[in-house]
């Protein structure tokens, strides 16, 4: 897992550890890391050293819908985790909001626009 910058941490404002993102979506541990990896779900290192998700990315008991190609798409632009995170949560003004805080109010395509056009 990447470590994110102190920066970008403090864009994200709240953090949940891995147990308390599967207390939230009432699944095992082990099925909050399958889905780290299989991309429905990012986490980082934070610096303190502990591995967390942003609780932005939960909407009640699931996932926010659309988060998963979202994320798919800033791998395939060739962003880290760290990077998308950061991304994620940076304010665009011509959105308004953040990229995240988009996809969560059902905006995601233009979302998505934006990240295919990080790679050209």
């Amino acid at each position: 897992m990447a470590e994110i910058d102190v920066l970008a941490d403090s864009l994200v404002g709240e953090w949940l550890p891995l147990p308390e993102v599967a207390d939230r979506l009432c699944v095992p541990i082990g099925r909050v890391r399958q889905l780290l990896r299989d991309r429905k779900l990012l986490a980082v290192v934070r610096p303190d050293g502990k591995l967390a998700v942003p609780a932005a990315f939960l909407d009640g008991g699931q996932i926010v819908k659309g988060l998963h190609g979202t994320l798919i798409l800033l791998r395939d632009c060739g962003f880290d985790e760290s990077e998308a995170m950061r991304w994620l949560f940076t304010a665009d003004e011509t959105l308004p909001g953040t990229p995240i805080s988009a996809i969560a109010e059902n905006r995601r395509t233009e979302v998505n626009r934006r990240a295919q056009a990080l790679a050209f």
